[in-house]
């Protein structure tokens, strides 16, 4: 039985339930005889059938937890780690189940169109876009970005984090007026604390509060390596810019701005925990920051 037949079935079930005689006018106007409803109105749902049912409530699910941030491709991986069905997936299986049930990832993916810029040498850029890593606190990316609330977004504060490239897991983050060097220096101190001895290379931009004295006077003690972006080059920081732009697209746009400074610092708790805890990528095995992060120490 199609599709269309099955709906039109189901439709004049609903629709007779307490009208006597219906029945026999739709089944008469479609063209169907009534012991060819009542065999298709009671058979039993197919093996295929029945899966898709499954498929398509653990796909709104999926979607539903993630506010709707979420495309085939994160649907996916996160079913198969879950491994809950007893039965082959493919994006294509997902890519249509969305299709079915109109579901679609409200986070549009932003075209880059980059042109390659005339590599310079800089001394102190030890980074110099090598983002691989082998093991946790091996390097440690910084920067901040700006977050608004209130009516009309009419306040502006500065979101710092500190982000350990490997796995890209937000260490810590803290929410100041501006960008200060004392802002900074609060937010590695805690966050040196409850690392403990470690010795990461810490790569920023060339900002005031990362070149202030007191900010590497705090990562002298620790002996860690600077390094830092060249000039008018966020694409040397750019694991840090794209976890920016992943939070606010998949985060703070898809919620109602916050009206206070309260409103905003939980839900910018809630958004960090959301990334380091329960988003999934397969580019990590299909695990979260903190699961990989975990499994390496």
């Amino acid at each position: 039985m199609n599709k269309q037949r099955r709906h039109a079935y189901q439709a004049i079930k609903e629709v007779c339930q307490n009208h006597h005689g219906w029945e026999t006018i739709l089944l008469k106007y479609i063209g169907v005889s009534r012991q060819a409803y009542h065999k298709g109105i009671n058979r039993e749902d197919t093996v295929w059938e029945k899966q898709d049912k499954i498929l398509k409530n653990h796909v709104k699910r999926i979607y539903k937890e993630h506010n709707g941030s979420v495309g085939a491709g994160k649907i996916l991986t996160h079913l198969v780690h879950e491994n809950k069905l007893r039965f082959k997936l493919s994006l294509k299986q997902v890519r249509r189940v969305m299709n079915e049930l109109n579901l679609v990832c409200k986070v549009r993916i932003k075209k880059v169109n980059r042109k390659e810029k005339e590599e310079k040498h800089i001394q102190d850029n030890v980074l110099d876009q090598n983002f691989k890593v082998n093991k946790p606190n091996e390097v440690w990316l910084a920067d901040s970005t700006q977050i608004e609330y209130g009516t009309n977004k009419r306040y502006k504060v500065r979101l710092s984090g500190i982000l350990d490239l490997y796995g890209r897991f937000l260490l810590g983050y803290i929410i100041t007026p501006t960008e200060t060097a004392e802002a900074e220096v609060a937010m590695f101190e805690g966050v040196f604390e409850h690392e403990g001895d470690v010795h990461p290379t810490v790569h920023t931009d060339r900002g005031s509060a990362f070149v202030s004295n007191s900010f590497n006077r705090l990562l002298t003690q620790h002996k860690v390596s600077r390094s830092m972006s060249r000039p008018g080059t966020p694409y040397d920081n750019s694991p840090m810019e794209r976890w920016w732009n992943d939070f606010k697209l998949r985060w703070m746009n898809l919620h109602p701005t916050p009206a206070t400074l309260e409103d905003l610092e939980k839900l910018v708790k809630e958004g960090i925990d959301y990334f380091n805890n329960k988003d999934r990528s397969d580019k990590i095995n299909g695990l979260t920051p903190a699961e990989y992060r975990n499994k390496a120490i």
